[in-house]
Formats: C-alpha cells, structure tokens, sequence
C-alpha cells in the first residue's frame, strides 16, 4: 500500500520565521494582533508632541525655577522612555529632540524677548541671549529627553531580540548599554545641580558663631500681586534700614552685594530686592503688559512698607545704582514719606541724551584710536534710540575707556557680572536665567525710559539727596547727573566724588561708601 507523502514548507530566500516574539508580525502563533513599527513610531512622535506642546503652553519662557526645572526635566526623561522603547530606533534619540523643539516654537511663537525671539549671533549679548534662553533648555529637557529615549530604545530592542547566548552578542548588548553611562551620568549631576537650595550665610564674628541680632536670610514677599524676593542681611537687626535698588533695567544685585555690601551689614540692615523680572524674580516677570515703570515705582513703595512695618521703622533709606537710580528717584518722589533719605550711585538723569551722549564718545573714541572696525559698527547702528535692545551694548557698554582705572583696594572683581551670579544665593536655574533676565527684561522696560528727564520732570525732592559719582564715570551720565543736582530743591543736596570709581562707586570703594551713608544718616538723625 503507498504511503502518502509528508507535505513541507519549503523556505524562500528572505523569510523569517515568524512568531510571537517579532516585534514587526501583525500577528503571531496564532495570538491577537499586534501593532506594527510604524504605528507605534507615530505614537512616539504623538506622545512627543503633546508633551512639548503642554510643557511650553505651561513654560513658554522654559523653566524659571529649580522646581520647574526638575519637573520639565522628569518629563521629559520620561516621555523619552516611553517614545524611544516605541520607536525602538536609534533614531528616536534624535528625532524625539528635534520635534519637542519645534513644537516648543510654534506654541510659544508670541513670547517676545531676545531669549525667545529668532536665534541671532551678531553680538555678544545676542550669542548669550541664546545661551542662557535656549542653551538652558536644551540643557534641562532636550538632553535628558534623548537620554530616556536612548534608554527606551535600548531595553525595547534586547526585549524584542532573538535569544543568542553567543558571546559575542551578548558582549555587543553590554557595550551598547554602557555607551549610555556617560550622559546618564551627566543628567544625574545635572539633577544634584539643579536641586541644590539657595541660601545666604548667616553673620558670625571672629571665632565663626552667629551674632546675636543679626539677619541673614532670603525672603518672598508679596508684591503687585507677584511674590518677590528679598535678601535680608545686617549685624543688628535694631540698624537702620537699607533697600537697594539694583541697575539694568533687569538686573540683580545679590552677588554684588554680598561681595561687596558686608561693610553695609556693620551699619545697616541691607534689603537687596531682585525687582519682579530679575534675579530670583525673573519667573513672575510675566504678563509683559504690566511690567511697566510705573508699576515698578509701585513695587518699590510697597517693598518699603514691608520693611517699615517688618522692622518697625518710620523710613528707610532708599539706595539706587544706575537704572536703580531712575527708579529711586521716581519712588523717592511718589511717596517720600516712606524714605529717610535717596543715595544715588551712578545717578542716571536723562537716559535719550547719555545714550546719544554716549554714543558719541565711542565713536570719538574709536577715530582717536584708530579702531575703524569699532567705528565702522557705531556709524552702522546710527545715534539712539534703537527698536532693537540688543544695538544699545554696542553704543554704550563697549568703550573701554569707561573700565580704564583703577578701583579702590577693597573691590572685589567677582562684584560685577556674569561673576556675581556664582554665588550660593541663587540656585543654578536663577544663576542662568537672572543673565537671560537681564537681556529679557531690559528689552521690555528700557525703551519705557525714553521719555524721562529728571531736569524738567523732577525738580524738587522732599527728602534729603546724596549722589556719588564716580570721578571715572562716562561723561554722558555725569554732566547731566551734576547738572541736575545743581538746580534740585531738596532738604538737602549733596554731591561726593570717589576718585577711584566709575559708574559703580559702590563697589568700586565699598568700604568708603558704606562710611559715606554711615556719616550721612548719623548726621540726618542727629
């Protein structure tokens, strides 16, 4: 009897076998379907895309704080995983990246600033715009991003993996993981970096203890509506007070002052405010539309009112520096009863006028010394006022002569920037983005400046006035500071010269500065 033949499948060239474990079947051994690479690829990008949609519609600026630096970071880390462990491909760690960035830009294409606005490298200042915008968030969510989808691709594919005990294989699959040890490494110091806590050291004596009655904290403190911050810090809480009002517009004084304000700690208690856009106030520099002078002379009269009532005082004394000076002027004469007396250092009057002024001298400066391609970039920008903020370094932060002298024996050289930002007060996202805060905020408030002149729109103060000037200060800001002070009708009009300062004298010669305002007030409330 024939026996009938055994059928067999016989393999064309190509073909896989086929089963369960194939990621790419639609199906296998007879189980439910399964989805193919390409739509979980899309997921991928799905996931991606909702992910930096959210985040940037919640950030449109990126992250501000430790907090929301950690939490962005979280998730993208773990929107990494989860897109590269779909995606399977190495490709993912690039394209997970590159799509949370261009998502990032369509959401938040109305946030305005030269940190969110179109990518330039025509200057310094524009090439530390990107840096300190950008660069940070790159650093915070697109790296740790491409870090998870590594990760998830890499333990998606040895899942999905043919069992193969060679050992050549299974010596790749062990070289490809510890290929991501280094940049998991880096994201993890990142994370110790970033949950680091700002603090200011307490006032000890000789032998390091803490002084009986002193202060030294930093504070939040309501105010317009946005929570602040404060550096508190004096030898004696019973001293009087001191607010100081840093320059810029957009800038933060909490390095500058602990480098250079402890012989200000020996006779007063030093309030350092970051105004609401700057420093570890930069996050609440949202809406724009109310971040207008007005609203800062507001501020400034409320910040004293928390220190008058806090340390049950009558006045404070109210301390400017440069753009600072704008400002103290302007509280000073809103509501002089809050202050004991205004100190200038580096008495702005008129800022149209000294930035043509200004202007001037560079370019006087630049023929004189033969410096045609200094000269060349003045002519091209043209006199101020300019529609773009980030012309006006190139016109009045770019002479040298302005730095050439030399300052008093105890000034401290890290008391000026970007060196007073590394200090333990801030926290390494306040230490970036207080620099994107002072290109930011500067842009938004100082065309708002155009229209002051203190000449014909503050002629008299009812508080007394002390403006130190350095003898080293550009002549565009001293002639009309001196000018101004000569027709000023005031309880009292004094000018001092520090022969060792510029626009700074504060922390040019700290320490005679704070012997200056030491005699000032004594001979006030004597």
């Amino acid at each position: 009897m024939a026996t009938a033949p055994t059928a067999r499948a016989t393999a064309l060239p190509g073909d896989r076998a086929r089963g369960a474990d194939d990621p790419g079947t639609g199906h296998g051994g007879g189980g439910p379907a399964r989805t193919g690479p390409g739509a979980r690829r899309v997921a991928a990008a799905v996931l991606v895309l909702l992910a930096a949609g959210a985040v940037a519609t919640v950030l449109p600026r990126g992250p501000m704080t430790s907090g929301q630096s950690l939490a962005a970071l979280g998730v993208a880390v773990t929107v990494g995983v989860v897109a590269g462990a779909l995606g399977t491909t190495r490709w993912t760690v690039l394209a997970a990246p590159l799509l949370w960035a261009a998502v990032t830009e369509v959401v938040r294409v109305d946030a305005v600033g030269p940190t969110v606005d179109a990518p330039r490298f025509d200057g310094v200042y524009a090439a530390a715009a990107f840096v300190t915008g950008r660069g940070f968030d790159a650093v915070v969510v697109l790296l740790p991003l491409a870090v998870g989808a590594a990760w998830g691709a890499w333990v998606a594919r040895r899942g999905h993996a043919r069992p193969d005990p060679t050992a050549a294989t299974s010596l790749r699959t062990v070289a490809r993981g510890a290929r991501l040890a280094v940049p998991t490494a880096v994201v993890v110091l990142l994370v110790a970096a970033l949950v680091r806590p700002a603090t200011t050291e307490p006032i000890t004596d000789a032998d390091g203890d803490v002084v009986p009655g002193s202060v030294a904290e930093l504070v939040t403190v309501p105010v317009g509506g946005h929570d602040q911050s404060l550096m508190i810090r004096g030898r004696d809480v019973d001293a009087p007070v001191l607010l100081f009002l840093e320059g810029g517009p957009g800038g933060t004084a909490l390095g500058s002052m602990r480098y250079a304000g402890e012989p200000l700690e020996e006779h007063f208690v030093v309030a350092t405010w970051d105004q609401r856009g700057t420093g570890r106030s930069a996050d609440v520099r949202e809406p724009a539309a109310t971040l207008t002078v007005e609203q800062l002379v507001a501020d400034t009269a409320e910040v004293a009112e928390y220190l008058t009532g806090r340390f049950d005082e009558e006045r404070v004394l109210l301390v400017g520096s440069s753009w600072g000076t704008t400002l103290g002027v302007l509280a000073a004469q809103s509501r002089p009863d809050l202050f004991l007396a205004y100190v200038g250092a580096g008495q702005m009057v008129d800022q149209q006028e000294t930035d043509r002024l200004m202007w001037a001298e560079s370019l006087a400066y630049a023929e004189r010394v033969g410096d045609d391609a200094f000269a060349a970039r003045l002519r091209e920008i043209g006199e101020p006022p300019y529609d773009d903020a980030l012309l006006y370094p190139v016109a009045i932060a770019s002479n040298p002569e302005w730095q050439d002298y030399a300052s008093g024996p105890d000034h401290d050289w890290r008391s000026a920037y970007p060196a007073n930002l590394l200090v333990a007060e801030y926290t390494l996202t306040e230490q970036v983005r207080s620099a994107a805060a002072l290109i930011d905020t500067f842009a938004l408030v100082y065309p708002q400046l155009q229209e002051i002149d203190f000449r014909t729109q503050v002629r008299r103060l009812e508080v007394p006035v002390l403006l130190v000037q350095g003898a080293h200060e550009a002549p565009g800001r001293d002639v009309l500071a001196r000018e101004w002070a000569a027709g000023l009708e005031a309880p009292e009009v004094t000018v001092v010269t520090f022969e060792r300062g510029g626009h700074t004298p504060h922390l040019d010669e700290p320490g005679r500065f704070a012997d200056l305002l030491a005699a000032f007030v004594a001979d006030l409330e004597g």
